[in-house]
């Protein structure tokens, strides 16, 4: 196979399966696969995207690569507590959690593969461990989304081909191992599926490769896997990620250590601190450190650094610094810095504090976001079109010529990457032959007398067959994403805890388009130095492999929000309401108050972990379930109040034991929230044996 181009970032933007074939478009996924293709490689100098296509009965994917307190739970029958949830009883009454931090054991392994899975582009890249200073990059190219598009029309609609459907996962507030993905031709399939494909392609590829540079590494145990998704992501959603590999055979799920799920802005920040001043691009008026002069414009700075980096991909191997980077020298102990990564789908923000001399990271602010990506662009153009030409029009065309619309949005795409701030020159789009035809068939008029009719402002009708496009007309599409980007940093700022930033790195794809470097220097240029790096399309992917590497960097990290069980607890008049209680057993109890093991924003260190001591109600029992409830708040009393939320469930199973009548057992469970993923284990201390955990954040 050959090795593509560093320059290609794996865009995933279709899937193809057969019973229909399944696309995943220049989003997260752009990769066609014919059952009968192989899987193929090619060079491309564009900017990548990739997509996968799954064919009806095909089992491979082939992907175009370039390159005071009693706590007992609530009986049977109280408000939001299924009956299941109370087969397990606590032993011990405690006033507080009881938290105590474990040091982390890392286990050791050959190579770190860490794949960065996006919105609209993605790739590998992998490190190692003997060599930790060079990474190796591997990204993808268009061949599946260019297969899709040049395909029959009429065989095109029994190809599945998935657009951006990584938004899928963090949209649905109902995820489950059955959500499905709806193509573009209509017909759905399991996400499950879908991602799972292209999780294998990934490991395929990349064990491939692993081989050809090591024929004695192997497969099995030698790999430490990372799959990177959102800091905003939700646990059902890291769940599902991590459900997907578990299919898509990247690990078993008997070695869950082996895969780890790395949050974007943190990978993003781990390999900023890593960065040397002529590695940055500095966007700031009043900073010329880098060897920019302030008086350049930032299209000019942004400009020459793409032809540096350009001029240097010849090499698909980047070597990272083995202390911290000179950057970090400028910086004083308690210094905070805002990592924005502007990606295809979402935005997310993390603010870190380095800590000093150890280079270790501390979050200071839970992390937020919106879907404020790239994408945002793109429905703007889609709702322009739709103004133009009617919704039903646009959505009947998706529909009965889907590779003539993907021919469309990629037209688009290559002139929204040409849109700036200075320009002056109108952009122009073609439209495909097939949607001129199409729209006169439909509406017995041509498309330039629908333009006029339109008064749509700054967008003109092209003989040649393109939208012509003016600089504003253009401008206007970026500015409602833009301004939602702006306005969220603009809110963290203003946070107690986010005061005295020194720098606010742009990162992720989307952080490229200088539509956006303007905007983010106009509004904070003034308040700390907005930096962007020169490679910032890779920057999440090379973290991802520094993550890996070592997972302890992050030391400190802050609950998304509050976790806890419902409890019993003993009933005060005028404080508990009557709604509330039940007596049992001639005692007053208070039903279903909400026990916090952990607040929403409070610090979390590494390795820290809440313990409960449970015993099984009845003798012999064999399985319990505890219910776990989540709120975005911290004043929440009770599971029933609004915006509290079943968000998973605590299965310990237990080993049959001969104890005496009467015996109590006590089963000791730890959840760690410090990690990127909340985990459990738990512990029969009457045995001193391991006893089976398992959280899920899927089954509700």
């Amino acid at each position: 196979m050959g090795s593509p181009h560093p320059s290609e970032y794996l865009n995933l933007p279709s899937v193809g399966l057969k019973p229909f074939p399944v696309c995943c478009p220049q989003s997260l996924m752009e990769s066609l696969i014919p059952s009968s293709l192989p899987f193929s490689c090619s060079h491309r100098e564009e900017e990548p995207t990739m997509a996968m296509l799954l064919e009806p009965g095909m089992q491979s994917l082939r992907l175009g690569a370039n390159g005071e307190r009693c706590p007992t739970p609530s009986p049977p029958g109280s408000p939001g507590t299924p009956h299941d949830s109370c087969s397990i009883a606590p032993l011990t009454p405690s006033q507080s959690p009881r938290s105590e931090a474990h040091s982390q054991q890392t286990a050791s392994f050959a190579v770190v593969v860490a794949i960065d899975f996006g919105t609209t582009s993605s790739g590998y890249a992998f490190s190692f461990s003997s060599d930790p200073e060079a990474i190796h990059m591997m990204r993808f190219g268009y061949t599946a989304r260019d297969y899709y598009h040049d395909l029959d029309p009429e065989e095109a609609r029994e190809w599945l081909y998935f657009e951006k459907f990584k938004m899928k996962i963090h949209s649905t507030s109902d995820l489950t191992m059955s959500t499905e993905l709806e193509a573009l031709n209509g017909k759905k399939m399991p996400a499950l599926e879908v991602f799972a494909h292209a999780l294998r392609f990934f490991k395929q590829h990349a064990v491939q490769e692993l081989k050809e540079q090591c024929p004695s590494l192997p497969e099995r145990d030698a790999i430490r896997w990372v799959i990177t998704v959102p800091a905003i992501w939700k646990q059902p959603a890291k769940q599902f990620m991590r459900e997907a590999a578990y299919r898509a055979g990247l690990v078993s799920p008997e070695s869950p250590e082996q895969l780890l799920i790395a949050l974007e802005p943190e990978a993003a920040s781990i390999y900023c601190r890593k960065l040397r001043l002529h590695q940055l691009i500095d966007l700031s008026c009043k900073a010329a450190a880098n060897g920019l002069a302030p008086e350049h414009p930032i299209d000019s700075s942004f400009r020459q650094a793409r032809e540096q980096l350009r001029r240097s991909r010849h090499s698909r191997t980047f070597l990272v610094e083995s202390g911290m980077g000179e950057l970090w020298s400028e910086m004083q102990a308690g210094d905070r810095y805002i990592v924005a990564d502007c990606g295809g789908g979402t935005v997310d923000l993390t603010v870190h504090q380095i800590e000093k001399p150890q280079g270790t990271l501390k979050e200071l602010y839970k992390a937020s976001g919106g879907p404020y990506g790239a994408v945002g662009v793109d429905l703007a153009f889609e709702q322009l079109l739709c103004h133009i030409f009617g919704a039903d029009f646009i959505s009947t065309f998706k529909a009965k010529r889907p590779a003539a619309w993907v021919d469309l949005t990629i037209a688009f795409e290559a002139r929204k990457r040409a849109a700036a701030p200075a320009r002056a020159s109108a952009l122009n789009i073609s439209l495909p032959f097939s949607f001129i035809d199409f729209y006169r068939k439909h509406r017995g008029q041509n498309v330039e007398t629908a333009l006029k009719r339109s008064n749509v402002n700054f967008v003109k009708w092209s003989s040649q067959g393109m939208l012509r496009m003016s600089p504003e007309a253009m401008s206007e599409l970026f500015q409602p994403t833009i301004s939602q980007i702006i306005k969220h940093i603009d809110d963290l700022l203003k946070k107690p805890e986010v005061q005295g930033i020194k720098f606010l790195f742009l990162v992720g794809g989307f952080a490229e388009s200088v539509m956006l470097q303007r905007a983010v220097q106009a509004a904070f240029g003034a308040a700390c130095r907005v930096l962007v790096p020169q490679d910032v399309g890779l920057t999440i992917l090379k973290g991802a492999v520094l993550f890996g590497l070592d997972p302890t960097i992050v030391r400190v990290r802050r609950s998304p929000l509050s976790y806890g069980v419902g409890v019993l607890n003993k009933f005060v008049e005028g404080k508990h309401p009557r709604e509330k209680l039940l007596v049992k057993g001639g005692r007053t109890w208070c039903t279903d108050v909400f026990e916090r093991f952990v607040a929403v924003d409070q610090s979390v260190a590494l390795g820290e972990v809440v313990q409960r001591s449970y015993c099984p109600a009845r003798p012999g029992q064999r399985r319990t379930i505890i219910n776990i409830y989540c709120s975005a708040s911290d004043d929440a009393l009770y599971i029933t109040d609004p915006g509290v939320r079943k968000c998973g469930t605590v299965s310990l199973e237990l080993e049959a034991l001969g104890q005496p009548a009467g015996a109590r057992r006590e089963i000791r469970a730890s959840m760690q929230f410090g990690d990127t993923e909340i985990k459990v284990t738990a512990m029969d201390i009457s045995t001193a044996k391991t006893v089976r955990a398992t959280i899920d954040f899927l089954s509700n």
